[in-house]
Parts: structure tokens; sequence; C-alpha cells
């Protein structure tokens, strides 16, 4: 008997059949894998509460994703003037922007893929699928949601999110997307051969600048737990889309839940820590997750780029083939050789005039409007 349940924790789940619904004939594995998600999972973030929706037969898991409660603040991917009426009017009516929504999807991934069984067929993947999203409909009676989203539905499942969402009611609109940088290189010299002219001279002489910073491959944050902290809400605090608030826990929990596959790479000038960059790494790939500055020494060191080149670097030392450095920063990102893949939101709200009045709107908060420079070829 196959059955659709929503799960309110990763562990009771086994890793190994977790992981196995990941895999794809080109892909070694989905890095943000079931230690990942339990690392997040046991930081509790502030503002969510997680699900999974897994569809089983017996022992046996069919598919499965990850899911999350949160209170949405519907201007989030709002920015300009019009966000600024809207901060006036959330500090009036602190809950007049918040909506309960049921999201599939991580607050804390690059993207949302629903993992399957690699022997299923296309027919089974959309009935299960179609299951999912039975499911969450359903949970989010239960618990009075009402909004329900995928966040950041993935490129690659892009025909089968057309096909199965619409049939819910759900509407896409674009998201941020990705950027992957392929490296067939040799060496760093390589890769800088492979940019443009202005380009590759503008990175050489940031590189050469950086002499005076020490960088370090970690594998935990003894000693410099605080300032990582501190550098982490200093860069939140200057983006321009804030969903998510990470802790400490989260950092430290992925370290310890991922040795060999997470590191914290630090960026310190006589001592003091002026940058830090948590990334993941299996075989294929490295993947940027976030990146923390002392703002004041930005401009003095080129700490974005700097730590560009020593990813880069560190790929091609390791024969680490692609650095995916997620969202965000897309012009600079393009402009040092990556593609970008897309992203889609789909949502819809469960009151059906609610609902169409956010379809009348729902440019006003399209992403790709407030970031030219996020649109994909």
């Amino acid at each position: 008997m196959i059955e659709t349940l929503a799960l309110e924790s990763i562990e009771a789940i086994e890793p190994s059949h977790w992981n196995r619904l990941h895999f794809a004939d080109d892909s070694p594995g989905e890095i943000e894998d079931w230690s990942y998600l339990r690392a997040i999972e046991r930081a509790h973030l502030p503002g969510f509460r997680l699900v999974y929706f897994v569809v089983r037969e017996g022992a046996r898991l069919l598919a499965a994703a990850p899911g999350f409660f949160t209170d949405y603040r519907i201007d989030t991917t709002v920015s300009g003037a019009l966000k600024r009426v809207t901060e006036a009017a959330a500090k009036l009516l602190p809950r007049l922007l918040r909506i309960p929504m049921l999201a599939l999807g991580s607050p804390a991934t690059e993207s949302c893929r629903v993992g399957f069984d690699p022997a299923a067929s296309e027919p089974q993947r959309k009935q299960w699928l179609h299951a999912i999203a039975m499911e969450m409909e359903a949970l989010a009676a239960r618990e009075h949601a009402q909004m329900l989203a995928i966040k950041d539905a993935a490129e690659p499942q892009a025909a089968l999110w057309r096909q199965v969402l619409p049939q819910h009611g759900l509407r896409p609109l674009p998201g941020l997307p990705g950027a992957t940088l392929a490296l067939p290189f040799d060496d760093l010299d390589g890769y800088l051969d492979s940019l443009g002219s202005a380009t590759r001279k503008d990175l050489r002489r940031k590189w050469r600048a950086a002499t005076g910073l020490a960088i370090e491959w970690r594998a935990d944050l003894g000693g410099i737990r605080e300032e990582v902290l501190r550098l982490y809400r200093a860069t939140l605090a200057h983006a321009q889309f804030r969903f998510e608030e990470l802790n400490l826990a989260y950092f430290e929990n992925v370290l310890r839940e991922m040795p060999g596959r997470a590191f914290c790479v630090t960026y310190a000038e006589r001592g003091k820590l002026l940058a830090f960059n948590l990334v993941l790494q299996d075989r294929a790939r490295l993947l940027d997750k976030f990146f923390g500055m002392d703002y004041q020494a930005m401009e003095r060191y080129n700490l974005y780029q700097v730590s560009w080149l020593e990813n880069v670097r560190y790929c091609i030392a390791q024969r680490i083939r692609v650095y995916e450095s997620g969202q965000g920063l897309h012009q600079e990102k393009v402009r040092l050789g990556s593609e970008l893949h897309a992203n889609t939101l789909w949502y819809r709200h469960r009151n059906r005039f609610l609902d169409g009045v956010f379809a009348r709107v729902d440019g006003l908060a399209r992403l790709d409007r407030s970031d030219p420079g996020a649109q994909c070829a």
C-alpha cells in the first residue's frame, strides 16, 4: 500500500533511504543531503518549523522532499519605493504583511528538488508529486496555513513542476537563479586566461593585493564563534532580500554533521577575522553557502573577489570541476564566467478571493523585476 505522510523529523527516515532518492545519472547526488538537513533541523532556526513529506510503500521510500512552516512577509521580494511603504505599514500593523505559510523546500537550501526512486517512471513521478501536493493541502488546512508555496523549484525538474502544480492552483514567479562555474583548468592562471582582458587584469591585481591576508580552511569554529556570527549579521544587514536568519548553531552543526565535506574558510589580517565563507563539497562540486565579511575592510582587500579566487584555486587543486556559488550578485558572477540556472517560486493563497488579488499584483514582487541581473538567458 502506497501512503503519503508528513513527518516532523528527518531522523524518522534512514539516511541511506533519503539520499538514494537524490542520485541522478549525471550527478554524484544531492550535496545538501540528509546530514545537511539534519544540521538545519537541529539548529532550530527562529521563525521556522520543519516538516518532511514522504511517499512510501511499506518500508520502501518512493519520493521525499523537505518543507517548512513560517509566517511569510509578503514584501520579502519587494524593493525600492514600494519597500519603504510596506516597511512603514509593518511598523503600524505588524501582522498586516505576514501570512502563515506552508512551503515545499528548505529555508537554507539552494533549491527545492523532490527526490524520487531512481527506477521511477515519469508517470510515477507525476503521481507521487500529486500525492505530496495533496498532503501539503491537507496539512495546511489542519494547521491553518493560509499560503502554499514551493521555494526555489529547481530547473532540472521544471517540466514536472509545470505538469503537476497548476492542477493544484499554484502559479509560478521567477525566483533568484543559482550560478555555476565550470572549471576545466589545470591552474588558476588557466581560469584567469578564460576571462575577458579587463576582468582578468582586475582579478590579478586584487589577488596580488591580498597577500597580507592569512587564509585557512577550517573544520570547526573553535576560537572564532562570536566573530563569525558578528560578520554574518553585518552581511545580512546589507542584504537586498532577507528570508531566513541563521544562528551560530547552524554553522556549527553543518561543520560537525558533514566532516570532510563542510569547511569554514577564514580570511584574517594580523589575527583579526575579516571574512569567512561556509562551503560544502563532494567529489564533483564546491557549493558556496554563506559569506560574511567586515565591510570596513571590504574595499581594502576586495574580500568577495579574493574569496572567489581562493575557492576557484581550491577546486582546481582538488580536481573539483564545478564551483556552485548560489544566489545573489548575479551580474558579478556572470562577469567572472558563471552560468545562471533558473529557480521558480510557485504559490497560491488558500482563500480564493485573496488568491485572485495576489494573482493581479504579483508582478510587483517578481525578483527579476527588482534584480535585472538575475534574468537567465
